[in-house]
């Protein structure tokens, strides 16, 4: 919380000295711990300033102390690639800067559908410790990619801090191609995750979270989402690819790539066009929206109830190969 103006060494001289302006942009001193216990508190100055984190006690419910989301927001910058490769200007040209507010849309329970009880969702889902192996939900496109950057910058510090100098790959999500390799689980003809061409078992158990029957959503035994490692993993190990919530991919929606692809891992990485690619289907979805090959896109500023995320991440081979 504190600024540091006298510098420690020559790169903190050099630093401050050329990135920062004392009269407008302080750094600050990541070695001092932020104080959440009012009782710690040292002086009325942090006082205020810890309190102006906080929605005012009239806009908040029976009056409890509550963080204002507004403020939780990301600062990043990525490489436009795809630019950068047909055209000659200069580096910073193709260097992108985004900030976005990263904290999940609670209000999705409620306005993704009409005529519906969803609010006991609205209020404990992102809340109650009861759901914290659940999925994520009510973050759109963009903020699932801020979340990739974030974790691999998280991992690229640590990774530093123990003098690891084996070369990171970016944490990213997958492309169209590979989120349908990957639910497939190598049975390549398969349509679903678990193989069969049926969505129950040989003894009549439903085999993922969707909308089975109209009017018993609850008849597989969820009647919104489940905890992510329900149900039977895929071969690779995967739970819940078909099912659960719809996943986002990297890839853009256009309707002739997945036919007419022509290389390998074919994706469409098209900023400009907002429609982006779910996969997997949901726990509102019917079976249709399970199978593997079956293609949907949402537009990426829109966050669902029914829509999470998951990573992935290139491999860069075993520290250790042997050659046969």
């Amino acid at each position: 919380m504190k600024s540091n103006p006298f510098p420690a060494n020559a790169y903190q001289k050099y630093m401050l000295e050329n990135y920062y302006d004392f009269d407008s942009i302080k750094p600050l001193s990541w070695e001092n711990d932020i104080l959440w216990d009012t009782s710690d508190y040292p002086d009325e100055y942090y006082t205020e300033v810890m309190d102006s984190l906080y929605i005012k006690k009239e806009d908040a419910r029976n009056g409890i102390r509550t963080f204002n989301s507004k403020y939780l927001n990301y600062t990043y910058s990525w490489f436009d690639v795809n630019a950068s490769i047909k055209s000659t200007k200069n580096r910073k040209e193709f260097l992108r800067n985004e900030t976005l507010n990263v904290y999940p849309d609670t209000t999705v329970w409620v306005k993704d559908f009409s005529y519906s009880y969803n609010d006991p969702m609205h209020q404990d889902y992102f809340f109650h410790p009861a759901y914290q192996d659940y999925p994520v939900v009510g973050v759109n496109w963009y903020q699932a990619q801020a979340f990739c950057n974030w974790r691999t910058k998280n991992k690229s510090d640590n990774m530093r801090n123990k003098k690891n100098s084996i070369a990171n790959s970016s944490f990213r999500l997958p492309t169209e191609a590979e989120w349908e390799y990957a639910a497939r689980g190598g049975l390549e003809f398969s349509k679903y995750p678990w193989g069969g061409p049926n969505i129950t078992s040989d003894r009549g158990c439903f085999l993922a979270n969707f909308k089975p029957v109209r009017g018993n959503y609850a008849v597989d035994g969820a009647l919104y989402t489940v905890e992510v490692q329900s149900f039977n993993a895929n071969d690779y190990g995967l739970y819940n690819m078909s099912g659960n919530v719809s996943e986002w991919t990297n890839s853009s929606f256009n309707p002739n790539s997945y036919y007419m692809g022509s290389t390998m891992n074919a994706n469409v990485e098209d900023r400009s066009n907002n429609r982006k690619i779910t996969r997997g289907g949901s726990w509102k979805d019917v079976a249709y929206f399970l199978e593997v090959s079956t293609r949907d896109f949402e537009y990426g500023d829109t966050a669902r109830s029914y829509i999470g995320f998951r990573t992935v991440q290139s491999k860069l081979g075993a520290k250790n190969q042997v050659n046969n």
